[in-house]
């Protein structure tokens, strides 16, 4: 933790709480799906188009566009349960998507909730089995890759974001 102090009146100005990578929780449908030993893509990138006016050599425009999200890969130890296996398999015959929201929780060393992050609408979109190996002894990792429509950032004690879809498919409003 790092407390920044005003010099002029010793108040404290701001708090910094730093959070390490290696204790998170991944939350389906608010329900901890499972350990994971690997969470890797959570990012957001501004679509953007760059315009040169003529006789202005120095400078450019720019126009932002459409957000677009990367797919998010959670990486686990290979168990029994068919739970990820089945959530995809879903999608390959074409049934009504099953759709999620996923919270991403990350915690301190203390256990309270640092920074959550929501996928909102989070859909499967690759699984991968482990390697098989005749001769290792390393645990298997299977993977699940993540495609969603939405992104929210929290800060909630005990859980991740209280976004939630409605039947018709759609978002409730804030």
């Amino acid at each position: 933790m790092v407390i920044m102090v005003n010099s002029s009146n010793g108040n404290v100005v701001h708090e910094l709480n730093y959070v390490t990578t290696n204790r998170f929780y991944v939350e389906i449908d608010s329900t901890i799906a499972a350990s994971f030993s690997g969470c890797s893509g959570l990012g957001a990138r501004i679509k953007k188009q760059v315009t040169h006016e003529g006789g202005v050599n120095d400078q450019q425009r720019i126009h932002l566009g459409q957000v677009e999200f990367s797919d998010v890969t959670l990486k686990r130890g290979l168990t029994d349960n068919a739970g990820f296996w089945n959530w995809i398999n879903e999608t390959f015959g074409e049934q009504s998507l099953s759709r999620r929201n996923v919270n991403i929780l990350v915690f301190n060393q203390a256990g309270e909730t640092m920074m959550s992050w929501t996928l909102i609408g989070a859909v499967p979109v690759a699984w991968k089995a482990p390697e098989l190996q005749a001769d290792g002894n390393a645990v298997g990792i299977e993977e699940l890759t993540l495609a969603y429509e939405g992104l929210e950032l929290g800060k909630e004690k005990g859980g991740g974001n209280s976004t939630t879809r409605m039947k018709s498919g759609f978002f409730e409003s804030k």
